[in-house]
């Protein structure tokens, strides 16, 4: 296993932080050259006696990338969690015909991201998207509104395509974590007559954390890594920009490879410092909750 992890993933991640350090094109790979730190930062100096920052870390669209990712992950991740918590508390309800509910709920998260996507585009585009028209005939809007075009509504936009896919991949996890409570809880609560909500409160929610927090971290990795939504929904707006996709735009678009690999190593960093973080701030909460 160690083995095939490291041809399938730790010889492309050295060759992508390898190339970070190059002025390798597309062209040139095999000829890079080793210029050191000038994609990430360089001062350059125009010879009287002025200068000017260069590189990945002077870049404003860089940062605005971070910034559009790091907002994307946090809202989307945040209602995910509490509609998947609430749907998968729902679901583990006995009632009539739940295995066909269960079925129905996990469709958005079935259906490919792309499909998704592109569905959701036409949904919400401003001429004859369905989305318009809905809200006009409910008199919500008094104009059509250009969802993923225009920069006061194209992140919301994406957001909300992402929270409808990915909600049911939330509430499964969450569910699986739920179905492994023994029964004989609630029902000595219920002889007790303990009120509902402290039920939840003092013994689902408790229970529950270990699986919600892996469900919380799995959710988290994709949306630092967010792309295909960004990339479809809203081509070349600076508005939704993520870190993927300004990595992707230097790599293959701009023929910026040494810049773009650049970007992806520092894509790699800021995911593997969220993701210790939170880990480290999970084995804390979990570590107080016993």
């Amino acid at each position: 296993m160690m083995l095939t992890l490291l041809v399938v993933a730790g010889w492309p991640l050295a060759r992508t932080i390898w190339f970070g350090f190059t002025d390798a094109s597309l062209g040139n790979l095999d000829e890079a050259r080793w210029v050191g730190f000038a994609n990430y930062l360089e001062w350059f100096d125009y010879g009287d006696g002025e200068g000017e920052w260069f590189g990945l870390l002077a870049d404003g669209q860089w940062w605005r990338a971070v910034w559009n990712t790091l907002c994307f992950a946090f809202v989307t991740v945040s209602i995910e969690t509490a509609l998947g918590l609430v749907i998968a508390l729902a679901l583990n309800q006995k009632f009539p015909f739940r295995g066909l509910v269960r079925a129905a709920v996990l469709i958005p998260w079935a259906i490919p991201t792309i499909v998704s996507a592109k569905m959701w585009a036409w949904m919400l585009n401003d001429q004859f998207g369905i989305i318009n028209d809905l809200f006009l005939r409910l008199g919500l809007i008094s104009a059509p509104v250009a969802w993923v075009a225009s920069a006061d509504t194209a992140m919301i936009a994406v957001m909300i395509v992402d929270i409808w896919k990915t909600t049911p991949f939330m509430a499964l996890l969450i569910l699986a974590g739920l179905q492994m409570i023994p029964e004989d809880i609630y029902e000595a609560a219920r002889v007790d007559g303990v009120h509902p909500l402290k039920v939840f409160r003092e013994v689902t929610l408790p229970l529950v954390a270990p699986a919600l927090l892996v469900a919380v971290i799995f959710r988290a990795l994709d949306a630092l890594r967010v792309f295909d939504i960004i990339y479809v929904m809203t081509p070349n707006n600076s508005e939704t920009r993520t870190m993927s996709v300004l990595a992707q735009e230097n790599l293959f678009q701009f023929d910026q490879f040494a810049y773009g690999s650049a970007a992806s190593t520092m894509l790699f960093l800021v995911v593997a410092l969220v993701t210790l973080g939170y880990i480290r701030v999970a084995r804390l909460t979990l570590g107080g909750a016993r």
